[in-house]
């Protein structure tokens, strides 16, 4: 029998589903299902979590001249 689950359905290219499981991987409450290569389901109460953690880590892989001037 079929069973209903409320979530938030996230659309996103695959690095950035690999990101998301990554950090899922250090909670296990963050996803509930993955559906696809570019789509997965989420816990809506985490969502903003989500956001925060995945501007965190791809703030770590911009690169910002204007730290490199700070630095000298």
């Amino acid at each position: 029998m079929a069973r209903a689950r409320k979530g938030a359905l996230i659309q996103c290219d695959p690095s950035i589903k690999a990101l998301i499981i990554q950090i899922d991987s250090e909670y296990n409450d963050i996803i509930l299902e993955e559906l696809d290569e570019t789509h997965i389901l989420v816990d809506p109460r985490k969502v903003e979590y989500i956001k925060q953690e995945l501007n965190r880590l791809l703030s770590k892989n911009i690169y910002n001249p204007l730290e490199e001037e700070e630095e000298e």
